[in-house]
């Protein structure tokens, strides 16, 4: 393995902290402020400041970096990997400015792979250009969605059409009004094998049926500045049959291999939220007196500072292994590493927020400081995409198979 920066990456990711350091973190206060002053509040992607920042991205060569191959930039995940974490320093805008940002990427990823050429260029190509954004509606407020199978959305087919029933929540972006298509995933076979049940479909916003019902908040949080998250209702929704994605019958296969650059994608750029908590950290203990000393000469705070920097460093690598193991051998082959970091990553860099916190006293769960956001943000990570206790059964099992087999020799 080898993670040694090309020197397109070194270009890059140079460009990029440029970006970070003279326009984007300078320009966050100017965000938040529009954001404010805009008649729908959800509508992020309209705040004029946040349009300047996306022309520069793509003078600068950011622009769809996450994508891969002639669409996107034409990175592997091992080089986006520096680019990523450099974002999460900020996490409000650097994404959507270099139109990195969630649910789109996901979506982006799967028309890219699985979408038709008419598809493609209705759809992928504005999300493509930042003329539009999109949702992603899968999780259901009355199953246990931590098992996708449990999914109980129906998607009909009536003659030319498929009809959509269910209700959806943490929609990501569906508040926002520019969010003009949902992939929806839902049944289209109850009676088929458990994991052929479903499919997924596109579904325009503006189509009878579609009820964006109310946003969600996380810890309060309401993340307006992404589209915020949303229950969102379908009833008797129709659309033609050629807005299915694939085939009927691939929903489950199509979610897994757009879960997969996901979940890494989330890792990167929580490695660069864990860098800013422990430059806060410091910058925090160098200045605060206790006792007749300052911070940083206690020892449970160098502990903690120690203690930070090493589990920072160990998760990097895995993350590094992991995109480097999906770019040699594809994200089946990186399976297990991908569930690795899924686990690890929202756990390490909890613990690294937590200590910020401590550090920053009452100030460190105020709005003051970006701690306690970043805190409730990272600790969503532990459900998203799957919660820990899937990825560890998941994980565990598989690591059985792969002992047994080799105590038989057959490994």
């Amino acid at each position: 393995m080898d993670f040694a920066l090309d020197d397109r990456t070194l270009e890059l990711r140079d460009a990029l902290q440029g970006f970070l350091t003279d326009e984007i973190r300078p320009a966050e206060p100017v965000f938040a402020q529009q954001l404010s002053e805009l008649d729908d509040r959800w509508a992020w992607s309209r705040a004029p400041i946040l349009k300047q920042l996306q022309q520069r991205a793509r003078e600068l060569g950011l622009w769809n970096a996450f994508l891969p191959g002639e669409r996107g930039a034409g990175l592997t995940n091992l080089q986006y990997a520096t680019l990523a974490e450099l974002s999460g320093r900020s996490m409000h805008l650097a994404p959507p400015a270099m139109n990195c940002a969630a649910p789109d990427t996901g979506n982006m990823e799967v028309l890219a792979e699985f979408g038709t050429p008419e598809q493609q260029e209705r759809w992928l190509e504005p999300l493509l250009a930042g003329e539009i954004r999109s949702g992603f509606a899968m999780t259901e407020p009355a199953v246990a969605s931590s098992d996708a199978t449990n999914i109980t959305t129906s998607i009909t087919r009536d003659g030319s059409e498929y009809v959509i029933n269910g209700v959806k929540w943490w929609t990501t972006g569906a508040m926002n009004p520019d969010c003009a298509i949902f992939i929806v995933m839902g049944k289209t076979d109850p009676n088929a094998d458990r994991h052929r049940q479903q499919s997924q479909i596109l579904v325009p916003r503006d189509t009878p049926g579609v009820i964006v019902e109310r946003p969600l908040s996380v810890f309060g949080y309401d993340d307006h500045s992404h589209g915020g998250h949303a229950v969102v209702r379908f009833e008797d929704v129709r659309v033609p049959a050629t807005n299915i994605i694939g085939v009927e019958g691939a929903g489950f296969a199509i979610a897994q291999a757009r879960l997969g650059p996901g979940r890494i994608h989330h890792c990167m750029r929580s490695i660069g939220v864990a860098e800013m908590a422990i430059e806060a950290m410091c910058a925090r203990a160098d200045e605060r007196v206790t006792f007749g000393k300052p911070l940083a000469d206690q020892g449970v705070i160098r502990t903690w500072i120690a203690e930070s920097r090493v589990r920072l460093e160990q998760l990097r690598l895995l993350v590094l292994k992991t995109a480097w193991l999906m770019d040699t051998v594809g994200n089946k082959g990186a399976r297990t590493e991908i569930q690795a970091i899924k686990i690890a990553t929202p756990r390490t860099v909890e613990w690294i927020l937590d200590k910020a916190i401590q550090v920053h006293g009452g100030g460190g769960v105020s709005d003051d400081f970006p701690l306690a956001e970043a805190f409730a943000g990272i600790r969503t990570l532990r459900l998203a995409d799957g919660p820990d206790e899937v990825h560890l059964d998941s994980l565990a099992r598989y690591e059985l198979r792969q002992q047994a087999k080799a105590r038989s020799g057959d490994a």
